[in-house]
């Protein structure tokens, strides 16, 4: 299919008044199109049963309303970005992993990929995230515990050894330390003699979030947007496969929000990249595809299939009209999702099996790009490997077993999911017109990015985000306590045959491990070199130029983590948000 879009203006009357519906003849052209580039399988799709099923359903012709949510494939993408849905664009399976060390992680994932994965998705311990390394007096108790441990470049070559990143997409979640994470990667991966430009994957960099809800920044907004710009602007010309961003609403509603506050927030931080791009240059049709999106599936099972379908309604609608993007690929929004780890319980943990299945299915029928299953045991532990395996066949019965990928956009139409949707994009713009007064209200001159940006920063100096999302968990807090929310096993049918499960425990010798391998690597790395690497990236901080290419040089001189973040520091200095009451 072409990567331009029809978009739907006025209804064609006279089409209409014959009995044609030219919607449905755009998409069975797209859909024709793929089927014959052999996009789609060639094979007869049946229930069960054996009855024989349409690519998709829609209205009669005559029935205006489609005109609002338009046909898979189309603007505004309501019903998913492309024609064919499923049957010809499988979501890939994406298993998040990391604990312990780079070895120990290193044999999870080739777990994953050899149990029928499609992807990998880093999950980084509480140091790494921080920008510290292992052996600083601040990461004591805590390497290796949430996440792997990653002090240089070398680490990431073991962390992939064996695995191919010029065939494997790879999902790294860390914000704060992004760019000097990212520049690894690519060491990492010019050490396996692949070339840069044919990596893909994300690194999640959305620092607009740490600051809402997750509280991992290292610096001001201010020097974390220069570091995302130049990485925006890196990616776009070298590696246009990879994608520099994946603005998160996971850890927005995991922080207690509502399904439209994860909807609205998301979008509006995502809105505050696109005027980033555009500040330093960039053409939106070249960098908008290469944004990507992470959300949240909870427990409302319709309400989080209409969340998503609301938000790839808004976002190409924003992006065509206030943006300018003139082609589909630019109005895409392509989302990863999890499921909700929030909503697992240390009660009876085998009931977090039927909750993720019920999240997945979520978030397929809401028309998800990728996925994530939590583990039954999560709530208690990293998962075990038994746990883990579970999560990956609750995908993979989704997709061979219940039929839901035969049909694109099967809930289109409904009247309770149409109203859930309209509803949640009503909410999320109310939300869209505050944050741009907040921006307003700030009685400065415009902001040099943006209105949007104006307004989130002006939100999270005062600490309105975090207020909206507080008073939102407190009040399902409230009625979780009172009984009117039921949890199964927590405040309702309590009793249970089940016992203890076996977790996953991470040894202190990982720690002990970590740090004697850091100071032995240090050690043997060229230490005037690393100086020579720390004193120009200090350089280029105290200036405006470019920050990749010297952190680059930093990396491929085994700098670590801590000693690149450490020297920005020195240059910009931390942060502490406003305390609100």
């Amino acid at each position: 299919m072409s990567s331009s879009t029809t978009n739907l203006t006025a209804p064609d009357d006279a089409a209409h008044d014959s009995g044609r519906d030219p919607g449905r003849e755009r998409w069975q052209q797209a859909y024709e199109a793929a089927r014959e580039a052999g996009r789609v399988p060639d094979r007869e799709f049946r229930t069960l049963s054996g009855i024989e099923l349409d690519p998709v359903y829609g209205p009669e012709p005559g029935d205006r309303r489609v005109e609002r949510i338009g046909w898979p494939g189309e603007f505004p993408f309501t019903r998913g970005l492309y024609p064919t849905g499923y049957r010809g664009k499988p979501w890939t399976i994406r298993q998040f992993a990391g604990f312990g060390n780079a070895r120990q992680t290193n044999e999870r994932y080739r777990m994953i990929l050899a149990g029928g994965g499609d992807g990998l998705s880093v999950a980084f311990d509480m140091p790494t995230l921080m920008g510290r390394d292992s052996d600083d007096p601040l990461s004591l108790g805590e390497v290796g515990h949430c996440g792997v441990a990653i002090d240089s470049a070398a680490d990431l070559e073991v962390l992939f050894e064996g695995i191919d990143l010029g065939s494997v997409t790879t999902s790294m979640t860390i914000s704060g330390p992004a760019l000097p994470i990212f520049c690894m990667y690519v060491v990492a991966a010019e050490r396996q003699g692949v070339d840069p430009r044919r990596l893909n994957g994300t690194c999640q960099t959305d620092i607009f979030k740490e600051y809402h809800a997750q509280k991992e920044w290292l610096f001001a907004p201010e020097p974390h947007l220069r570091l995302i710009g130049d990485l925006m602007v890196h990616t776009n010309a070298t590696m246009p496969a990879y994608k520099p961003l994946s603005v998160s609403g996971y850890h927005i509603r995991e922080a207690g929000s509502t399904a439209a506050q994860e909807l609205a927030f998301t979008l509006a931080d995502g809105f505050g990249y696109v005027e980033l791009g555009l500040s330093r240059g960039l053409d939106v049709d070249s960098f908008a595809p290469q944004l990507s999106f992470f959300f949240d599936a909870h427990l409302d099972f319709f309400e989080e299939i209409a969340k998503f379908r609301a938000a790839r309604r808004i976002w190409a609608r924003w992006m065509r009209d206030r943006y300018g993007a003139r082609t589909g690929r630019a109005q895409w929004l392509r989302f990863h999702t999890q499921t909700a780890g929030v909503s697992l319980t240390a009660q009876q943990p085998y009931n977090n099996v039927v909750r993720t299945a019920v999240e997945a299915m979520a978030a397929v029928l809401g028309g998800t790009n990728s996925l994530h299953t939590n583990a039954l045991d999560e709530t208690l532990a990293l998962p075990t490997e038994q746990a883990a395996e579970v999560a990956l066949r609750t995908q993979q019965v989704i997709a061979a077993e219940t039929g839901v990928t035969n049909v694109a956009d099967p809930l289109g139409g409904s009247w309770y999911v149409e109203a859930l949707t309209d509803r949640l994009e009503a909410e999320a713009e109310a939300i869209f017109a505050t944050v741009l007064r907040l921006g307003e209200r700030r009685g400065q001159e415009p902001h040099p990015i943006g209105p949007v940006t104006a307004g989130l920063l002006a939100g999270i100096e005062d600490g309105w985000f975090t207020a909206e999302i507080a008073e939102a968990s407190f009040a399902q807090q409230a009625e979780l306590e009172s009984g009117r929310r039921a949890v199964i096993g927590v405040n309702a049918h309590t009793t249970t045959v089940s016992g203890e499960l076996e977790i996953l425990r991470i040894d202190d010798s990982v720690e002990t491990e970590q740090r004697a391998l850091l100071a032995r690597r240090r050690a043997e790395r060229d230490g005037a070199a690393v100086d020579a690497a720390l004193a120009t990236l200090a350089a280029v901080a105290r200036g405006t130029g470019d920050l990749v290419a010297p952190m680059l040089e930093a990396c491929r001189a085994e700098a670590t983590l801590g000693e690149i973040c450490g020297t920005l520091r020195d240059v910009w200095g931390g942060w502490t948000e406003t305390a609100t009451f």
